[in-house]
């Protein structure tokens, strides 16, 4: 599904974010990405979905080689990847429903066809029959499950989460990352979350760690 092969990103500036950075993650995969501030993981999602490129090395996304990809493919590429931010990205003055619709909406889809992957989403994030409701009604766990809904629109192969429990409490973030987990294993889909918290890292398969550019993988119960 990933491959990073010997990558390296430095900046016009001359700042090196990633420096030779290789690792694999295997379709399925439940993978959680570490470390500390201005280590290089916004860097690293950001080659992902081709809003970066890199200096040096290859980026392979389920198969296409992303530093070779011309920029009008960079869209398709984005509609195979779902990305759940921090702070849910929601917008306010549209009802969850809308909210949730929105890559569909854009993408032209019949409103049949909307509603019926909108019910299907809020269902796998259990939340269904809340459609109508405004975003400002909702607690953080429930704002950041309909991001995770809407981030399942386009049935994506990939799903990148940003600290997405970085505003949640203990409670709420252990719940949202066993949603993810669950949905992992319900629908083999690969799961890349970033998190500065070890001990969530605990319920993923593999932990990978940067610090100042560079990668290793790391033992989360040790």
């Amino acid at each position: 599904m990933l491959v990073f092969d010997h990558v390296s990103k430095r900046y016009p500036n001359g700042y090196d974010a990633l420096s030779d950075v290789s690792f694999t993650v295997e379709a399925g995969a439940f993978v959680f990405l570490t470390g500390p501030s201005g280590a290089g993981k916004s860097t690293l999602l950001k080659m992902i979905n081709g809003v970066e490129r890199s200096s040096r090395g290859q980026v392979h996304v389920a198969g296409q080689n992303i530093s070779r990809l011309p920029a009008r493919k960079i869209p398709g590429l984005r509609q195979g990847i779902g990305v759940v931010f921090q702070n849910h990205q929601l917008l306010f003055d549209r009802r969850v429903y809308d909210n949730v619709a929105l890559p569909l909406f854009i993408a032209g889809m019949k409103p049949a066809e909307i509603g019926r992957r909108v019910r299907a989403a809020l269902s796998k994030v259990g939340l269904t029959g809340r459609e109508g409701d405004w975003p400002e009604t909702l607690s953080g766990g429930e704002q950041q499950r309909f991001a995770v809904a809407r981030a399942l629109m386009n049935r994506p192969d990939l799903i990148m989460a940003d600290e997405p429990s970085g505003n949640l409490d203990q409670q709420q973030a252990e719940e949202l990352h066993g949603l993810f987990r669950e949905l992992r294993d319900r629908n083999g889909q690969t799961f890349l979350v970033v998190t500065h918290s070890l001990p969530l890292a605990r319920q993923a398969d593999r932990v990978l760690q940067l610090r100042d550019g560079h990668i290793t993988e790391v033992d989360p119960n040790g």
